[in-house]
């Protein structure tokens, strides 16, 4: 299990991960250490832990943000995907009764025909 060298607010902290995972972890750590460096310049050196506390409390309001988001659209994608399939049933229904329609037509026109001939 590899070990990673993660760099927040100029401290290097190791962390294990799996393998194939350490250029992740680097990119996810610098995403915390930006976080912490964007509090410092707010509120100033509070404390490492309180400063990592912050930013992951921010970070965690960002993912559920966008899980927000994502469910909308999933909701979303879900109502008009059930309008697609009510229109679909009205277009087969439509089609249905445009068929039946032409049928019926048909056999008038054919009655009205034999009949003419027949006179």
């Amino acid at each position: 299990m590899p070990l990673v060298n993660v760099m927040i607010n100029s401290r290097a902290y190791t962390i294990a991960c799996d393998d194939d995972e350490e250029e992740h972890l680097k990119a996810l750590g610098a995403d915390v250490d930006a976080k912490v460096r964007e509090l410092l310049g707010a509120v100033g050196q509070v404390g490492e832990q309180r400063l990592i506390l912050m930013a992951a409390l921010l970070l965690a309001d960002e993912v559920h943000a966008v899980t927000a988001q994502l469910e909308t659209a999933r909701a979303e994608l879900a109502a008009e995907k059930d309008s697609r399939q009510k229109l679909s049933g009205q277009v087969e229904k439509s089609e249905s009764m445009a068929a039946d329609a032409l049928e019926n037509a048909v056999r008038r026109i054919e009655d009205i025909a034999a009949k003419l001939k027949a006179a």
